[in-house]
């Protein structure tokens, strides 16, 4: 039964039984796994505060034979979301940006430009980047990445193609320069949605959560 490490972003988690969980993590070199964190639930769990929605961690974790589910044996923060993101709207889109990255990941499908892709949301997030512009850009990337997003944009506005230009060329970290007009990024949030959707053949529930969030702001 070997042991493995790995830097990891973590997912989601699931309750198991009444003090474990079931965390989905997706690694850097080996793909999305699942793994059985004991304990985890409990008030002096050895996993407390790694196990947060887009929190990387370096993981330590067995892996048997024709087992679906992985052991962790460790999990260890490296960076945080939770340690830098203002209540603007921030935390919310963190499980947007995991949930988003849970359902495109494949099982143990080794992808290291969807693992660079949110550990880049994490950087911009910590950094103050501003949550709306960044959010259309971790779409459009997202999106991109997995080949989906359409070659022929042709309905789009100026001001829609201008912001998707600026973002092929600047890191998530450069958010802030990107030609952000609102009319802009409700647009692309209609289309990006739409394209989601279509792809994944349902709504996120984090779609619906931040949906929620603007209707009571």
């Amino acid at each position: 039964m070997p042991l493995y490490t790995a830097d990891a972003l973590v997912l989601r988690t699931y309750k198991l039984g009444e003090a474990d969980c079931i965390v989905v993590f997706l690694t850097r070199d080996r793909g999305k796994k699942r793994g059985v964190a004991k304990g985890a639930r409990r008030p002096r769990s050895r996993f407390l505060g790694a196990l947060e929605p887009l929190t990387e961690v370096r993981v330590a974790y067995f892996e048997k034979e024709r087992r679906e589910l992985v052991g962790l044996n460790f999990a260890e923060t490296i960076r945080s979301p939770l340690a830098h993101t203002p209540h603007d709207g921030s935390l919310e889109h963190v499980g947007y940006f995991a949930e988003l990255l849970d359902e495109w990941a494949q099982e143990a499908d080794a992808d290291e430009r969807l693992y660079r892709l949110g550990a880049s949301m994490l950087n911009a997030l910590g950094a103050g980047a501003p949550v709306e512009p960044l959010a259309r850009y971790f779409e459009y990337w997202l999106l991109r990445l997995q080949g989906v997003y359409p070659e022929s944009r042709g309905a789009l506005s100026d001001a829609a193609m201008a912001f998707l230009a600026a973002s092929r060329s600047l890191g998530p970290d450069r958010v802030r320069e990107l030609p952000a007009e609102r009319g802009a990024l409700n647009e692309l949030e209609r289309v990006h949605r739409g394209l989601i959707a279509m792809h994944l053949e349902k709504t996120l529930k984090s779609d619906r959560v931040l949906r929620d969030v603007r209707r009571h702001s």
